[in-house]
């Protein structure tokens, strides 16, 4: 994504990931934004430190005891089997996605436009080759800030170098709070909501991430050419999305 002059689409990770992969140990220079290399060898280093304390690290982690094996992926980090972070991720969003599934061309449009916003990492190119890992945004991980104050000036910084016309946030608001969209980028975040038969609206949850991950894929597979608000309010509409202006300045609403 080095140079890239172009929209940028921005999503949350998932709690669920994909185990295993077949490519080579992570390479934190190789990722997306390449400026966010002293955070990312700061924020992988203390994740790896804490793992050498199972119980310290489930109870800063907040592991149940079914999920005590997450420390050992975390101690692994260094040197376990990545894929792309868009085959990484599961769950909801990223199911309906199923960026497994997409042709080459619409493929090819994720790896250009998508950024998926992680703990671990900071924001992260689509294709960028990523471990499996456990890390929420709102955890403390010891011997470095909380989480926010560890990525949000630094990744905003990084956002606004990409010069991108435009950013559609589709983060959730504790991923968008460890990199707020700069200032200085044309942005739109996205609820996603359903409207009652006297018109109210009312946020939704499952839907929520179901309607993200659906209009991803349909913007990829159309390739869409998108580099400001307008041109994407005319795509969505043309492509059958109901979406309007928001309840707060800069948000757009997804209805379904």
């Amino acid at each position: 994504m080095k140079g890239i002059i172009r929209m940028l689409v921005l999503l949350p990770p998932s709690e669920t990931k994909r185990i295993g992969g077949t490519g080579a140990a992570l390479d934190l220079d190789a990722l997306a934004l390449p400026q966010l290399a002293p955070e990312r060898r700061a924020a992988v280093a203390a994740l790896v430190a804490l793992s050498a304390d199972p119980g310290t690290a489930a109870r800063v982690l907040k592991l149940s005891a079914r999920q005590l094996g997450e420390v050992a992926v975390n101690a692994a980090l260094p040197t376990a089997p990545t894929m792309p972070a868009i085959d990484r991720y599961t769950g909801v969003l990223f199911d309906a996605l199923d960026a497994s599934t997409l042709e080459p061309a619409a493929r090819g449009w994720i790896g250009e436009h998508v950024l998926i916003q992680s703990a671990p990492f900071g924001p992260v190119g689509a294709l960028d080759a990523i471990p499996a890992y456990r890390l929420a945004a709102g955890a403390a991980l010891p011997g470095i800030p909380p989480l926010r104050r560890h990525w949000a000036a630094a990744s905003t910084a990084a956002l606004a170098a990409t010069d991108a016309p435009f950013l559609l946030d589709l983060r959730s608001e504790a991923y968008v709070a460890l990199a707020p969209a700069p200032a200085s980028i044309p942005s739109a975040f996205v609820r996603v909501v359903t409207a009652g038969a006297d018109g109210t609206v009312r946020a939704l949850n499952h839907f929520n991430k179901h309607a993200k991950g659906e209009l991803v894929r349909a913007m990829a597979r159309s390739v869409a050419e998108i580099t400001s608000r307008e041109d994407f309010l005319s795509w969505a509409t043309s492509a059958g999305w109901e979406v309007r202006d928001g309840d707060k300045a800069g948000e757009l609403q997804i209805v379904v």
